[in-house]
């Protein structure tokens, strides 16, 4: 961020104003992970929580479908040695403000993405996303919102889920995210640790008690169970796999040999739509590999920086 272009700051909304249906900043957030470092920005017509710290070289950092801010707990201060590390909520998830369901797009969101990055006056030298943020970043460099020096995809989700079923699973999301009762039995259910701590362990990630916690936490609101679900209804990732030759940034794919939610063979298929992407195979570790193992993946995240110029 710079002093030319300083975004509106925001102070929470008072306890009174609260949404049962959201997760609520006063009584949710009290200890929520790197609470010194939030702050709440307006861009797009959105309410953003994001996080923001460190010095030096911008690094953005986009978590995944259902996750938060809080997937960066263990990660972000370490990068925050070498960068000024930003870490937003993605629209609807955590403490950000859902927006309507047809911006919850891959096109939608990275739109508002960019808008964030617009208001907030910053221009990422390196980009990582876990997951769906992965193909949100991709996204947004190709459509020329940010142009970082390299994109680093943690487990990147990038090729339809189901595959081959793929159009059956968008259909029957869709129908799922559109009835309105669906969300809330579905965060009531996964609210529970029990229930939380197998949907977490069913990524073939073994998270910790306080990684639980934080899940179960978001998982009990309606608003965050839902915008994910709108999220997963709506994505289309063959624009994104078509586009994607035409890329001007190098790829790196960290896969977790261990992850079950995004099959580690997917990074080949991506590799030869892309043949200057490159893979780095972590053994042992799932789909939460930056949970599991921050340090380990901080080190490869800084050894990329360095190759691209990133950092000196």
């Amino acid at each position: 961020m710079t002093a030319r272009a300083q975004p509106r700051i925001l102070a929470p909304a008072p306890r009174a104003a609260a949404d049962p249906a959201r997760p609520d900043w006063s009584r949710d957030g009290a200890d929520w992970p790197n609470r010194t470092a939030s702050r709440f920005v307006e861009a797009g017509g959105l309410r953003w929580h994001v996080q923001v710290m460190g010095r030096g070289p911008v690094l953005l950092l986009v978590h995944g479908t259902a996750a938060s801010t809080h997937s960066w707990r263990d990660l972000m201060p370490i990068l925050a040695q070498h960068f000024t590390v930003i870490a937003p909520d993605l629209p609807g998830h955590g403490f950000t403000t859902v927006p309507p369901p047809h911006r919850l797009t891959l096109p939608g969101m990275a739109r508002a993405l960019g808008d964030l990055v617009a208001a907030l006056d910053i221009a990422p030298a390196l980009a990582v996303g876990h997951s769906a943020g992965a193909a949100i970043l991709l996204r947004m460099t190709l459509d020329g919102a940010i142009a970082p020096r390299a994109v680093i995809g943690l487990n990147a989700a990038l090729l339809p889920l189901g595959e081959a079923h793929a159009a059956l699973f968008s259909r029957m999301a869709r129908v799922l995210a559109g009835l309105p009762f669906v969300p809330r039995l579905f965060a009531w259910q996964a609210s529970r640790r029990a229930v939380a701590e197998k949907l977490l362990a069913d990524t073939g990630s073994q998270v910790d008690r306080r990684g639980v916690d934080l899940y179960a936490r978001l998982f009990r609101h309606a608003s965050h169970i839902g915008s994910a679900l709108r999220m997963m209804a709506n994505w289309d990732l063959q624009p994104l796999l078509r586009d994607l030759p035409r890329l001007g940034a190098p790829l790196l794919l960290v896969v977790g040999m261990a992850d079950r939610a995004v099959p580690p063979h997917q990074a080949k298929q991506v590799q030869d739509r892309l043949p200057a992407a490159r893979i780095l195979r972590l053994p042992g570790l799932g789909h939460l590999a930056h949970e599991e193992d921050p340090a380990r993946v901080a080190r490869l995240i800084l050894d990329e920086a360095a190759a691209c110029g990133a950092i000196a």
